[in-house]
């Protein structure tokens, strides 16, 4: 049983999530770890009616679509994984998740989406960071 037997990488869907795999799967082949890959789809813009759950569909295909090619590389690696698509408020949720799952370390990146919505809602990253029982590393997306 090694330090870290279970970690966390949650992903926006984003190109810069990679650089975050690439650290978790340094740190999983060191301890011989499980990865579990989180994807949160976001329900703080949620709408009424059909437009809403038709967006909601498409974030659960980017969320299938970005786990499962997660867990391919970990699969190349010789790394088992986990892969959950989620809804709700994504800090909430991966606190949820760490604590439910017994997981050791969050792997996640310090920029995700940009723009307004980021003002707005504030830094998944940094709420994750401030409010989790588990350890966390972060990982500059532009590395």
């Amino acid at each position: 049983m090694g330090i870290y037997d279970k970690i966390l990488v949650p992903t926006d869907g984003s190109e810069g999530a990679s650089v975050s795999v690439d650290h978790a799967i340094e740190i999983a082949e060191k301890f011989d770890a499980e990865v579990h890959i989180l994807y949160v789809v976001d329900v703080r813009a949620s709408t009424a009616g059909d437009v809403w759950a038709n967006m909601v569909g498409r974030f659960h295909e980017i969320g299938e679509d970005s786990t499962s090619a997660i867990a391919e590389r970990l699969r190349n690696h010789g790394i088992e994984s986990v892969k959950k698509v989620l809804e709700g408020v994504p800090h909430q949720e991966i606190n949820s998740y760490a604590d439910e799952n017994g997981i050791d370390l969050i792997v996640m990146g310090t920029q995700g989406r940009t723009g307004l919505d980021r003002v707005l809602l504030g830094s998944t990253t940094e709420k994750v960071v401030r409010t989790s029982d588990v350890p966390v590393m972060t990982v500059d997306r532009s590395e």
